[in-house]
């Protein structure tokens, strides 16, 4: 199996994402979202398949620095152009498979991905 991780580099949770994934022999492909950004297919995709509610950091530092007017978030499209100009809003770690897009790192998203 393999996948693509996209998080922050000094993130624990994506740190602890990667050295369990890999551990368990699972080839990782490593997205910086602060440096290398998400397109909009992307972040459309994540959109889709999780919802912004799940997709939106609002416990961040960054959302903290918004503005009540920029945090006035109505629709997809909303989302989509916050996230894709604050990628540090995104939860991480997303993460990709050929079939998957899965938002977090806990114990329950853990077990999907390590049994």
């Amino acid at each position: 199996m393999s996948l693509t991780l996209y998080g922050l580099k000094n993130c624990d949770s994506c740190k602890k994402a990667i050295k369990a994934l890999e551990g368990a022999g699972i080839a990782v492909t490593f997205h910086d979202v602060r440096s290398d950004g998400a397109s909009m297919a992307q972040l459309e995709q994540w959109l889709g398949a999780v919802g912004r509610d799940k997709l939106m950091n609002t416990r961040s530092t960054t959302w903290r620095g918004l503005s009540d007017e920029e945090r006035q978030i109505n629709n997809d499209a909303d989302a989509k152009r916050l996230l894709s100009l604050h990628p540090t809003l995104i939860k991480r770690p997303v993460i990709e498979t050929k079939e998957t897009i899965s938002v977090g790192w806990a114990k329950g998203r853990e077990a999907e991905f390590l049994s």
